[in-house]
């Protein structure tokens, strides 16, 4: 068995092969990061006895650098693992040199002893794809238009008025507002476009503080609800670092529990803004939250538990496939 690692920029990257620790690596420089430099690449691993079947390939998740030679690869039916570089960082020590090679040598041996841990990549979904980068485009637009007025909000307490100034930042306001309504409908297209997302989304938008941002999101971060953050609550929370973790160790070492805070941040603070939303109009997370305040709980801890609480119902209408029932209080299948 072949063990491939890849370090991979935006113009070349380099390569290394690795058996066990008994063999020393095999390793390329430089080799281009383009179409015809996938092909020196197939032919090199050729020349030492490498095919799709003997082989696992990894690298690091680098964005866009890498999305064409993953594509090639899956292409050619070669197994693909793509790792987070935290994960590799930490299996090494930090001394030494640090080169591409090195690194793609790292890559290849991390490869070899995390075998069994490994997380193979597959193409994601076009429609998810899509609605990924219009998501990212919108978040980078609100937070333009949110400068904008800020700037412009200053500019009209000035003394001296600069009319070409304001003109010019309430047209770049009003174009901002536009192309995010734009984006919104394209992301209603996209979900309309596959029956299952178009059922699903709706299921979901119609639960208290939820609505097409926050179903949008949680569509991408489950890869079209494929993953098992879809349907287990736990994963979710994990994934989005609102779940508390224990810290303790014997009589001598104890923290409270914290939450991570590490995922993504977007659907983490259109969770949050939700359940802030539902804590105002809806009278379930109401008399939750007055509930746990006379128990002196904290802001946070409140807002960090209605989070949970609600990525449960998300989970739940993805799971089942059943649209929201207002007062709905399940029942334990010994009674039922």
């Amino acid at each position: 068995m072949f063990f491939i690692g890849i370090d991979i920029s935006a113009d070349d990257f380099a390569a290394s092969i690795f058996t066990s620790v008994e063999h020393p690596f095999i390793s390329e420089d430089s080799i281009a990061n383009t179409p015809s430099g996938f092909d020196v690449f197939s032919c090199w691993l050729q020349a030492h006895g490498v095919n799709t079947k003997n082989c696992t390939i990894c690298m690091e998740a680098t964005g866009v650098y890498g999305e064409s030679f993953c594509y090639w690869l899956i292409a050619n039916n070669y197994k693909l693992a793509v790792e987070h570089p935290l994960n590799v960082k930490r299996a090494f020590s930090s001394k030494g040199h640090k080169t591409d090679k090195i690194d793609s040598q790292k890559i290849a041996e991390y490869a070899f002893r995390h075998y069994d841990k490994l997380k193979y990549w597959t193409p994601p979904i076009d429609i998810v794809e899509q609605m990924k980068v219009l998501l990212t485009t919108r978040e980078q637009f609100v937070k333009q238009r949110t400068a904008s007025t800020n700037a412009l909000k200053a500019l009209k307490r000035k003394e001296v008025q600069t009319p070409l100034a304001n003109k010019l930042f309430t047209q770049t306001i009003d174009k901002l507002t536009k192309n995010i309504a734009r984006i919104e409908k394209e992301l209603q297209k996209l979900i309309d476009s596959n029956d299952f997302f178009k059922n699903t989304v709706k299921n979901l938008a119609a639960a208290p503080g939820v609505a097409l941002l926050l179903a949008s999101n949680f569509l991408v971060m489950t890869d079209g609800f494929t993953s098992e953050m879809a349907t287990n609550p736990k994963k979710a929370a994990a994934n989005l670092g609102i779940c508390p973790y224990k810290h303790e160790s014997g009589t001598s070492v104890y923290k409270k529990p914290k939450s991570k805070k590490s995922g993504p941040k977007r659907m983490r603070k259109l969770l949050h803004l939700a359940t802030w939303s539902n804590k105002l109009y809806n009278s379930t997370f109401a008399t939750y939250a007055a509930v746990k305040t006379s128990q002196g709980k904290t802001e946070k801890i409140i807002s960090n538990n209605m989070c949970n609480k609600l990525l449960k119902v998300m989970c739940a209408f993805v799971r089942n496939g059943q649209p929201y029932v207002d007062n709905y209080v399940s029942k334990h299948p010994n009674f039922a």
